[in-house]
């Protein structure tokens, strides 16, 4: 845990820099300020009766700086903490912002596809719950605690001059306080505050699935089920909720009792240097006033303190993430062939391997086509080439690829932004001309704004057959060597699915392209066919073999 801190912190410089240590002077200064406004307040009114008492005292008082320090202060104050309030946050976010991408980085490895179609919202609470939490690190945590050490340091510097050695107790008080704060409130949150943590993760995750698959539960039987999961759920998060209120309660009772304690020795102390002429009465309510100050940062260290535990769960969960070994992209620049070498690989749970040597060598700008069975290992080769899977063994090579699968992955945006995911710097130009090639520009041109005419979620404003166009737009225009396809035509009407290979195949020339089908209409586009069986090419043909059309009829047709 310790490890995974520094490292997040680490992570912290690198994304906020010098705003984290802004961010905590002003916090500092602000709570300075405060103790001071409060203090001289006290002091000037206090002062000025006792002044009023007294003709003489009244000429010869001087009310005009002191009033000035008060303005000043109350015009201080304020100022700093909005300062404080814009650069904590301004940190924060881009603390959070950073670690996000760097999150979704790691996570983007082997199994991310089968997790994403699993269990999405587990993925989503990731990047954005999990780094939600770490936010009171810094700002309930880091800040009060900087906060704290140094009002306690000025304070007893203040308080010392006031009292000599006796003004450095109640500056030793409040950080002993903040101690023994900080340590019950960790240690009595820890457990309820990361039950907090996966009770609502799970709350989420579960009224996701309820609501999602609605229909399959009910056929199924299972909707009472699933009900009753999320409502235990609930029910977990309710009572750690509870553990947390009455943490925070015992705590902000000790907070009241510490801060009684200690205006209480402070009011002893103040009468035995009253006694020995030692402190005046503007010099009591000065005192006595800081001594109020100085608790102010007690209250947000409270908060910090009761949420630790969720922060820790997050901390461990995203140091583990981050410091996970990423898989790097085997695209080589240098290559335009295709090579896997002596390829074993076994998915989980399965008696044996699917792959065991399995070699294979396409040439730069051949077009293969690999059938096969159901379970033949044509998508396990597609999920091996994109990293979605590894291999035990062996070796691949291959050049930069571009994938278009069965499904159009569209997100709720408008046309431009779902066309720019392949390509952020391609201008206007670029995107009609990718519409153009997909047969998808004159639809784009009749909606009211035309490339900036917002989708709903999964392209909803479009039809199916519009969706797998506009899918094919943005897959054309990242100019990539290779192209993987994956059954792109698969379900989808004659007309649609003929429009859709006859831009591919214009597109294509002199690219290296390797479709996955069992349908005749796509594996016509290939020079040469393989077949896979029980992972083993069995088969492999060119055109102009007759075995490549005798092939070609068992496929099945349009």
């Amino acid at each position: 845990m310790s490890g995974h801190l520094l490292a997040l912190f680490g992570l912290f410089r690198q994304a906020a820099g010098w705003k984290l240590g802004l961010g905590l002077l002003m916090a500092g200064i602000t709570a300075l300020a405060g103790v001071a406004l409060l203090g001289l307040s006290g002091w000037f009114i206090t002062a000025t009766g006792l002044a009023g008492l007294s003709a003489g005292a009244v000429l010869v008082f001087d009310t005009f700086r002191s009033d000035a320090g008060v303005r000043g202060l109350a015009i201080l104050r304020p100022g700093a903490r909005y300062a404080e309030r814009l650069v904590t946050h301004d940190a924060t976010l881009a603390v959070i912002a950073g670690l996000r991408v760097r999150l979704f980085r790691a996570l983007a490895r082997p199994g991310l596809g089968r997790t994403l179609v699993q269990r999405p919202g587990r993925l989503l609470f990731r990047i954005t719950g999990d780094l939600d939490n770490l936010d009171t690190l810094y700002l309930r945590l880091l800040v009060p605690v900087s906060a704290l050490i140094l009002l306690s340091l000025a304070g007893m510097g203040a308080l010392a001059l006031l009292a000599g050695w006796a003004g450095l107790l109640p500056g030793l008080f409040l950080l002993l306080t903040g101690l023994v704060m900080l340590f019950l409130g960790g240690r009595g949150g820890l457990a309820a505050g990361a039950r907090r943590a996966a009770s609502l993760e799970a709350l989420r995750l579960r009224l996701l699935d309820l609501v999602a698959g609605r229909v399959d539960w009910r056929l199924a039987g299972r909707q009472a089920q699933m009900s009753h999961l999320a409502l235990s759920a609930e029910v977990r998060l309710t009572q750690a909720d509870d553990q947390l209120n009455r943490l925070d309660s015992r705590l902000t009772l000790g907070q009241g009792l510490a801060g009684t304690a200690l205006l209480s020795g402070g009011v002893m102390l103040c009468a035995a240097l009253v006694e020995r002429d030692l402190l005046d009465g503007p010099a009591v309510a000065l005192f006595m006033l800081i001594l109020l100050g100085l608790l102010e940062p007690l209250a947000g260290l409270r908060r910090g303190a009761v949420e630790l535990g969720r922060s820790l769960r997050a901390v461990r969960r995203v140091g583990d993430t981050l410091s996970a070994p990423v898989t790097h992209d085997r695209a080589d620049a240098a290559t335009r062939d295709v090579v896997l070498s002596q390829i074993r690989f076994r998915h989980e749970d399965a008696p044996a391997a699917l792959f065991d040597g399995l070699t294979l060598s396409i040439a730069a700008g051949q077009h293969v086509a690999v059938i096969g069975d159901s379970g033949a290992g044509k998508s396990s080769l597609i999920a091996l080439l994109t990293g979605e899977m590894q291999p035990s063994a062996g070796t691949m090579t291959l050049p930069a690829w571009a994938l278009l699968g069965q499904q159009a992955a569209l997100f709720q945006d408008n046309v431009r932004a779902n066309l720019l995911l392949a390509d952020p710097t391609a201008g206007d130009s670029q995107l009609w001309a990718a519409l153009e090639q997909a047969g998808l520009a004159a639809v784009v041109r009749e909606m009211p704004d035309g490339l900036d005419s917002p989708l709903g979620e999964g392209g909803t404003g479009l039809s199916s057959g519009q969706r797998r166009r506009l899918a094919l737009a943005r897959f054309l225009l990242q100019d990539k060597p290779l192209w993987l396809l994956d059954e792109v035509t698969d379900g989808i009407d004659l007309s649609v699915a003929t429009l859709i290979l006859t831009k591919i195949k214009a597109s294509g020339a002199g690219r290296t392209i390797l479709l996955i089908t069992h349908l005749r209409r796509e594996a016509d586009l290939a020079d040469r066919i393989i077949r896979l069986s029980r992972g083993r090419v069995v088969l492999d043909v060119t055109r102009g073999d007759p075995v490549f059309e005798e092939t070609l009829s068992t496929l099945r047709a349009d």
